[in-house]
């Protein structure tokens, strides 16, 4: 696997030729109703997506849609040529966005434990099959809505892309064809994912992991987490003792710890049962990695004023008293 692993980070060291300004997670609990199998929460989505084109997209006046597929409803497809005007280019900033599958994809994976591996059982290629079904068909609704908003979004599915794991840590991943999108000048909009396994055969490569990958090669300004609640809490948020974690520091050794506020008691993290990608625990674990390389991961509730402040870069220089949310940032 340390093979692998070099000859992945040869292949991958030069292929991001400029800055990456942001990677953005998008929670899977955030833009889908979690207890509703495959449904999306549509005022999220939409509001998310209104905010990504706000932080990308420096003009005020929005740009032309790109979702030219018929909608439910509709008599025919919505283009407008003419928007397009050879002098309408808009510059966009270069983001790259990976989402969670909520509830898409996580109850087909943990109904045939896709996440075990043992490709050889047929409930569990089944299951892998219907995983991957369910996760893109998510993708491609995310990448309608930023579409609509004029963001050149390109869904690109790891499986597809060629990335591979060992004992579900990332063995294998082509990067290129996520630098030569952007470059391009597209959004690359990625997701979690059931992947093939070299030890195991196949498991699900979360959207957390992911994240963590492309930050170590692609070496963003900052990173940002929309999740679902205000940020990471002391214990589960529904508590009514519950206490948000402002700012969380990583040493060098990847253990991190609580600056503010400061606390008496231990944290107690929390997984949903049918979470087969490990929930918060996950989220911590890989935005301590982020903040090891020296970039400063936020942890915000969606589609918020607090959200829009992490996206558009305002936090880096200092973090407003009433600014709601958790900053993950190296203790160096």
């Amino acid at each position: 696997m340390a093979q692998n692993q070099n000859q992945n980070q040869t292949q991958t060291q030069t292929i991001f030729t400029q800055p990456i300004r942001c990677i953005v997670k998008l929670g899977g609990a955030a833009i889908t109703c979690k207890n509703e199998l495959e449904k999306i929460n549509e005022e999220i989505l939409h509001k998310v997506s209104e905010q990504l084109r706000q932080a990308m997209i420096a003009s005020s006046e929005k740009p032309p849609g790109m979702d030219w597929s018929k909608r439910p409803g509709d008599s025919g497809i919505c283009c407008n040529p003419d928007e397009f005007r050879d002098d309408s280019v808009v510059e966009c900033s270069r983001f790259i966005v990976v989402h969670g599958a909520g509830s898409f994809g996580h109850f087909q994976a943990s109904k045939s434990g896709v996440h075990k591996g043992q490709l050889n059982k047929p409930l569990v290629k089944g299951g892998f099959v219907a995983t991957r079904i369910s996760v893109t068909t998510l993708n491609l609704e995310i990448v309608r809505a930023l579409a609509r908003e004029g963001i050149p979004s390109i869904g690109m599915s790891p499986f597809s892309c060629g990335w591979i794991t060992s004992e579900r840590h990332i063995s294998s991943a082509d990067l290129s064809s996520v630098a030569r999108a952007i470059d391009s000048g597209f959004t690359p909009v990625l997701h979690g994912d059931a992947v093939l396994d070299d030890i195991q055969e196949c498991t699900i490569l979360s959207g957390d992991v992911i994240i963590s990958h492309l930050a170590a090669y692609s070496k963003p300004k900052y990173v940002v987490f929309l999740t679902d609640v205000y940020g990471v809490y002391d214990r589960p948020p529904t508590e009514p003792d519950a206490i948000l974690l402002k700012e969380i520091a990583v040493a060098e050794d990847g253990s991190w710890s609580v600056i503010k506020p400061k606390l008496q008691n231990s944290i107690e993290l929390t997984v949903a049962a049918h979470d087969t990608t490990g929930g918060m625990k996950t989220k911590i674990s890989e935005a301590a990695m982020i903040a090891k390389l020296g970039i400063d991961v936020y942890i915000v509730k969606a589609a918020t004023s607090h959200s829009l402040k992490a996206l558009n870069g305002d936090l880096r220089s200092s973090i407003p008293d009433d600014w709601l949310g958790t900053v993950v940032r190296s203790s160096r």
